[in-house]
């Protein structure tokens, strides 16, 4: 249990330690794997970052750790290998052959820049080197700036880096065109078409060496490496990637990916995005984990507590020889009795009463419960009086297929305050094939001699109040019957009473 997690964020950089804050504030056991080569390590200070403008990007990422730390989030240096799906879990192997699991990933691993190969580039930068005139334009506005251009994007770039200076040189070693050429000239932008040959840091300043020898000193050069992003620990789970430079992967505003239990945040669903836009994504990443888990919990806890409630339907069942009369509802017979026989499904079949006696009527009956006992005696009861009728164990209509001329829900009550009477009585609708039925026979009141009513007792509608609730499709339902019966009954003490059994009954049109 101690490597099992709720979610595993990989990759501790400021999309990762947001989406950590925001799972750890929801009480989500989390784990950040990081293997602390941030993507702006190189850089000594961040800026548009609202609230942290000149802030050292190690000291954002130790502040986060900490406050990430306050919410219970734990923290493990190392990098991950491999990443599969268990179904309800994905196993996360760490390269030191540590083995997580957890019901949901954030993929935060950020994107490694490859720069232009031009000698002398990767040790400046970051520094002399630079990519992002918001990130680091302001230092250097109003000195000799540079861009190398490495694709057609940089003419952007060129646009951005002139608003900082009135001097500013492009090395483009691939011609522009001749629109191009004009509008850099128009605002006074040299262009040097030879070959960069080299770069080399000079008292503050860097030297640029073209192939033919020429030295140009500037105080700033901009470029553009190409992003990577390292994914290969992803690759079993087929993640969809945009067509775009670095291929990155595609996720949704909430960071949900192709995978329902991988999400992704920062640069490794926008290469190109800065620090804000990062801290927003992972946000949203680690809220649209919360939210994927807090759902799946309330399926899982609503799956459990219908297995309970049909677990203890089959122990009742089974605790008694026989629970039931094996005689047909009179009020049920009543009402069929009037209908051309055809094919029948008895939604809460019982131990078989109602679906017997409709297959001794000349009706293909075919009965559902959620017992398996009472299924059993159900079949044995038929056997008993020389019919065929099937018999299965689920859960109401919704688990036997196909269409039937009459549904039938007779007494489908139960003592469960969350009993999904409505859900069972819709679904029961949706298997009626068009002209047939749909016949609900139910208690509207509890019986005459019952001087309390418990608190949970079953809930009894009147049936023109069920009609209403089940909100059925006009165009597509006829109604037929819609009453109250009574029915004579014989009270606990022996003495004559009645009971009241609503009737509803529909007809399908449509």
């Amino acid at each position: 249990m101690d490597n099992d997690w709720d979610a595993v964020i990989i990759g501790g950089g400021v999309a990762g330690l947001s989406a950590a804050q925001m799972l750890g504030r929801s009480r989500r056991r989390t784990l950040v794997i990081d293997g602390g080569m941030p993507r702006n390590r190189f850089a000594a200070h961040m800026h548009g970052v609202l609230g942290h403008d000149g802030t050292p990007p190690a000291d954002l990422l130790a502040a986060g750790r900490t406050e990430a730390r306050a919410y219970g989030v734990e923290f493990a240096t190392g990098t991950v290998a491999r990443l599969t799906d268990e179904g309800d879990r994905l196993t996360v192997i760490r390269e030191d052959g540590t083995i997580d699991t957890a019901r949901a990933v954030v993929v935060a691993t950020g994107i490694r820049d490859d720069l232009p190969h031009v000698p002398g580039l990767r040790e400046a930068w970051g520094r002399t080197v630079l990519h992002c005139p918001y990130c680091h334009g302001w230092e250097v506005a109003g000195r000799r700036l540079a861009v190398l251009a490495t694709s057609s994007a940089s003419l952007h770039q060129i646009e951005l880096v002139r608003q900082l200076s009135d001097d500013v040189t492009v090395f483009a070693a691939e011609p522009f065109d001749e629109a191009t050429v004009a509008r850099l000239a128009a605002r006074g932008v040299r262009i040097v078409s030879t070959p960069v040959r080299e770069a080399a840091r000079r008292d503050g300043a860097l030297a640029i060496t073209t192939a033919d020898g020429t030295e140009h000193v500037v105080d700033g050069l901009f470029t553009a490496g190409a992003p990577v992003l390292d994914l290969g620990f992803a690759v079993d789970l087929g993640l969809a990637r945009a067509d775009a430079p670095g291929a990155p992967l595609v996720a949704d505003l909430r960071g949900a990916t192709s995978h329902p239990r991988v999400f992704a945040a920062g640069n490794a669903i926008a290469p190109f995005g800065n620090v804000p836009l990062s801290m927003g994504s992972g946000s949203m990443a680690g809220a649209g984990v919360n939210a994927m888990l807090v759902t799946e919990d309330f399926d899982r806890a609503v799956a459990e507590r219908a297995a309970a409630r049909n677990a203890a339907w089959e122990e009742r069942y089974a605790a008694e020889d026989r629970f039931w009369s094996g005689r047909v509802n009179a009020t049920t017979a009543a009402v069929v009795a009037g209908l051309e026989p055809g094919t029948a499904l008895d939604v809460g079949s019982g131990e078989g009463g109602d679906a017997v006696w409709l297959a001794e009527h000349g009706w293909r009956a075919t009965g559902v419960d959620v017992s398996a006992t009472a299924a059993r005696r159900a079949a044995a009861l038929a056997a008993s009086r020389g019919v065929e009728a099937d018999f299965r164990v689920g859960d109401g209509a919704a688990s036997v297929p196909g269409e039937f001329d009459l549904v039938l829900a007779s007494f489908l009550h139960s003592w469960e305050p969350d009993f999904p009477r409505l859900r069972l009585l819709r679904e029961a609708g949706e298997r009626v094939a068009p002209g047939g039925r749909l016949l609900v026979v139910s208690h509207a009141a509890p019986p005459p001699w019952a001087r309390e009513v418990p608190e949970h007792a079953p809930v009894m509608r009147a049936p023109d109040e069920e009609l209403a609730l089940l909100d059925l499709d006009a165009g597509r339902w006829e109604v037929e019957i819609v009453e109250v019966r009574r029915r004579e009954a014989t009270a606990p003490d022996g003495t004559p009473a009645h009971l009241d059994d609503g009737v509803l009954l529909l007809r399908r049109i449509g």
